[in-house]
């Protein structure tokens, strides 16, 4: 790689802020984790997205929804929970989702949104934080690791897919109530 290829891959920094999502985010924060968190794209991940991921992390846990805005423009976001376990005196954070624009990528805006989301949950007493990734998704991998993370563990998932079994079934539905009709015809 020469050195022009080289100074255009350096990271840029823009001016960006973070601020808590609000309900007119909604629409925005959910078309941007659509474009970017695609069944196809990510197989294994055991969660989905989905239209009500935004609605209901930010019901549980508003403060623990943020976005980074530039120009008026929702360019990312974090979203998470906190858990408390019962006879456990530890509260723990999860970050859910971080997400931000592809053309905005590689900015540090990720970094921004993690860092104003950790400094939340040490507010509200969280002792520890967990995130999950797709083991394969080795840029998070390092984003996380980069962050402070550590000792990272995989985990499998297993899926089943039950169109086959659902063909069946609804074979077997049909034939009941051809059956069942033709009784009563008699």
């Amino acid at each position: 790689m020469d050195r022009k290829e080289n100074v255009g891959k350096r990271k840029r920094h823009v001016s960006v802020d973070i601020r808590q999502m609000e309900i007119d985010d909604f629409a925005t924060v959910f078309h941007l984790g659509e474009k970017l968190f695609r069944a196809q794209r990510v197989p294994n991940l055991y969660r989905t997205w989905d239209e009500f991921e935004v609605i209901s992390l930010y019901q549980g846990d508003p403060e623990f929804c943020l976005v980074a805005e530039m120009d008026d423009q929702i360019i990312g976001f974090a979203l998470g929970n906190t858990i408390s376990k019962s006879h456990s005196a530890w509260k723990y954070g999860h970050l859910v989702w971080l997400a931000v624009e592809p053309n905005f990528q590689r900015q540090n805006i990720a970094t921004k949104l993690f860092n104003r989301f950790r400094d939340l949950m040490l507010e509200s007493g969280v002792r520890m934080l967990l995130v999950d990734a797709e083991a394969g998704d080795l840029p998070a991998l390092r984003f996380f690791l980069k962050m402070g993370f550590a000792n990272p563990q995989q985990h499998i998932y297993l899926s089943l897919n039950m169109g086959t079994r659902r063909r069946e079934l609804w074979g077997k539905n049909l034939k009941a109530r051809n059956k069942s009709q033709h009784k009563n015809h008699e």
